[in-house]
């Protein structure tokens, strides 16, 4: 009897608490409720809705409904958006540890599961941290010659006349800048493989992930394959030499961690793959955005050429080098590079998962949903930017409220080749606006989705240096 009697007493408390727990969890969530919205249609939820129309017209119109966070249902995932800067913080930097990065599997196949921006913890921290040492003010400094002379080979196939389609080929800039970034100067053979096989890939990411001989997806995973062997070919290389640390293959080549394990190929192939594709399209598409706004505004156009034909007049016309200090001068440019960069919100959103349930302002957000902060309706709201659909780089002469411009995300995960990005875009127009002109062909307003926003066609035209006359059509 008395064994009976100390083994309640000794489960008393632990039932106890166990009530009490489950007690609290019901009383939390009786008090969270899930945020106002429409779930849609049975499993395809509101994904048709989004796709008919402007995204962005889509989102604008749900928080002008439900207000700045709402729920959703797209591309099979019950999803929870957020639409202020508090918000965006919450979830990208403050509570961050809550929200892990999350992509289509397919996707990850494609690009690599090893790279950097699949990941949270410790692993990412150590690959991000070898990326911003590649990426750093010093050793972007060393790359501005090499920038510039892939800008001036770049413009110069334009020139003639010859009609361009500009996205398409400012993504091909983009792509030789982040090879240099990467490797320094590689071998032509390779660089020419590595681009070949890049674009076929870039060209399925966003295809149905059918993966049947002929599609473009099964086109763009054998794409995949061939370049890990060339990246392995390269690495195999780079190991007969000293791998170096001034580019990103050296730092991921001479990386050990505490146990003095190295990254294998595939890690090395992940990561480099990943850092490819995340500056390439981005910051080919805010390129195309910005001669498109130059074209649309003739007045600051003719403002911004002034400020880079005082940097070309005192560079004897051109003749000498660019260096970091002049592109550091670029006030007037910066600024236009920051408005083109808010008004297209290149990265609309970005997605995030619940890791267990969370409370926002008296709002559930559970486990496994979709979390979306949704940067452009940040960017275009009037409470942080007055007349948010003008482009008026002046706006930039003061710096926004915190959070409230993110285009290059924020927190842990924010873009580390920012500055790249900029010191790439500064370099392009500077040989541009002062050797070259161009005509754009065929006009039309509006945008389409590649699926980051450009403007329709890519915004077609045609290209002179600046010593010839330019003909109609």
């Amino acid at each position: 009897m008395g064994y009976v009697l100390n083994y309640i007493l000794f489960l008393l408390p632990i039932f106890v608490t166990f009530i009490l727990v489950r007690k609290s969890k019901k009383i939390a969530q009786t008090r969270a409720k899930l945020p106002p919205g429409s779930m849609g249609w049975p499993y395809i939820g509101e994904t048709l809705e989004l796709y008919s129309q402007d995204p962005n017209d889509f989102f604008a119109a749900k928080q002008k409904r439900y207000g700045e966070i709402f729920k959703t249902h797209l591309l099979g995932c019950p999803c929870v958006m957020l639409a202020s800067p508090e918000a965006a913080k919450f979830v990208l930097v403050t509570q961050a540890h809550l929200f892990k990065p999350t992509y289509p599997k397919s996707k990850e196949q494609m690009i690599g599961p090893s790279a950097l921006f699949f990941h949270q913890g410790e692993y990412h921290t150590r690959l991000r941290k070898l990326v911003q040492n590649s990426l750093s003010p010093d050793a972007i400094r060393i790359l501005v010659p090499d920038i510039e002379s892939i800008a001036i080979s770049t413009l110069d196939s334009w020139a003639g006349g010859c009609l361009i389609n500009i996205f398409h080929e400012m993504k091909k800039f983009t792509f030789d800048v982040g090879i240099l970034s990467i490797f320094g100067n590689l071998d032509a053979k390779y660089k020419e493989e590595l681009k070949k096989n890049y674009f076929i890939m870039d060209k399925g990411y966003n295809s149905f992930p059918t993966n049947i001989p002929g599609t473009t997806y099964h086109k763009a995973l054998t794409a995949r394959k061939s370049l890990s062997k060339i990246l392995n070919y390269i690495v195999s290389e780079r190991k007969e030499r000293s791998p170096g640390n001034r580019d990103l293959l050296g730092y991921l080549m001479n990386f050990k961690d505490e146990n003095g394990n190295h990254l294998t190929e595939n890690q090395i192939a992940d990561n480099i793959i990943g850092v490819l594709f995340a500056a390439q399209d981005t910051t080919a598409s805010v390129l195309t955005w910005i001669l498109k706004y130059l074209h649309d505004y003739p007045k600051l156009l003719e403002s911004v050429k002034a400020e880079q034909m005082a940097i070309y007049e005192s560079n004897e016309r051109g003749n000498r080098p660019l260096t970091w200090a002049q592109t550091r001068s670029m006030r007037l440019t910066l600024k236009v590079i920051l408005e083109s960069l808010r008004m297209a919100s290149i990265i609309s959103f970005t997605f995030r998962e619940a890791v267990a349930d969370v409370e926002y302002k008296g709002y559930l957000i559970p486990k496994g949903w979709k979390v979306m902060p949704l940067f452009r309706n940040i960017h275009h709201n009037p409470e942080f930017f007055e007349n948010p659909h003008k482009f008026d780089p002046s706006r930039f002469e003061v710096s926004p409220k915190p959070n409230t411009f993110m285009p290059f995300g924020n927190g842990v995960h924010a873009c580390p080749g920012n500055e790249l990005a900029k010191q790439q875009m500064l370099i392009l127009i500077y040989r541009l606006l002062t050797k070259h002109r161009w005509k754009v062909v065929g006009y039309q307003s509006g945008i389409q989705y590649s699926p980051f926003p450009v403007p329709n066609q890519g915004l077609p035209a045609r290209f002179w240096k600046d010593s010839c006359t330019p003909r109609e059509g």
